[in-house]
């Protein structure tokens, strides 16, 4: 087993795909040559296909999507085989998004500076939670009142507009730092981890007494829907996200509320 990861190591590296992903094929790939009872070149497809039925009993559509990329990758590149697995129907569950109302609760009810800044970054330019934690000094350009996002998701860069209000909060937090730390949420081994930023929000949440689950991502579907609500062009939101596909964009014309409200009734035209 130990050769095939080291092999499967080396093809994805190959392809410079994201630590993230380099992990997470790592760990599928792992747990399942640990569970199968025969190597893996003697599997049929029929025996894969049982295993991930098996993982569908207790693990979550997207989960196992992600676990059946990791299989088959494995196999094609390690084992030279080709598979034909289906990926399953994933839930389309709407996520949850706040109103504005509820986004300056959450920002009045934070009190230190940095977690102020993170929320603010966080929802005012709709990052995804590891870009914020990640982010650099020299990422942001506070003349021009841009952010640089380096190596997003799918390795791509885009900028981002700064929000003029959190301009000069950001400009005098940074100036008041006395350290050489290149990181805006900064720690003393390096940036702020993600799981303390799902921190920070869940307690704003709370302190703010905002019932929904409240997460750093539940901020950039806001980010997203309140734009879509305001008049921004459907293409421009997905550059500032980062999509690839405009219909991951395209879910937020669900989502939109305040859109759904003006729709008029033909009922009101009798």
């Amino acid at each position: 087993m130990e050769d095939d990861l080291k092999k499967l190591n080396l093809e994805l590296k190959l392809r410079n795909f994201s630590l993230k992903t380099v992990k997470a094929y790592e760990f599928h790939v792992k747990k399942f040559l640990s569970t199968v009872d025969k190597p893996a070149q003697d599997l049929s497809e029929y025996e894969i296909k049982e295993y991930i039925a098996k993982l569908l009993d207790n693990e979550n559509p997207s989960s196992v999507s992600q676990a059946i990329s990791s299989i088959k990758f494995y196999y094609q590149t390690v084992r030279r085989r080709t598979l034909k697995i289906p990926y399953p129907r994933k839930h389309k569950k709407l996520p949850e998004i706040l109103t504005q109302e509820e986004v300056k609760r959450l920002l009045d009810a934070v009190e230190n500076t940095k977690h102020h800044l993170l929320l603010e970054i966080l929802y005012g330019c709709g990052l995804r939670v590891s870009e914020a934690v990640k982010l650099k000094k020299t990422q942001i350009n506070l003349e021009e009142c841009l952010i640089t996002v380096r190596k997003g998701k799918g390795r791509k860069d885009r900028h981002i507009p700064l929000p003029k209000t959190t301009q000069n909060q950001l400009k005098a937090y940074l100036d008041a730092r006395a350290d050489n730390n290149p990181h805006v949420f900064n720690t003393p081994r390096g940036h702020l981890h993600v799981k303390s930023a799902q921190k920070i929000v869940d307690h704003a949440a709370k302190k703010a007494e905002i019932k929904k689950k409240v997460t750093p991502h539940t901020l950039r579907h806001s980010y997203a829907t309140h734009l879509l609500e305001q008049g921004t062009d459907l293409r421009i939101i997905q550059k500032l996200l980062g999509h690839t596909n405009i219909k991951t964009t395209q879910k937020y014309t669900q989502i939109s509320t305040q859109t759904i409200k003006k729709i008029k009734s033909p009922l009101d035209n009798l």
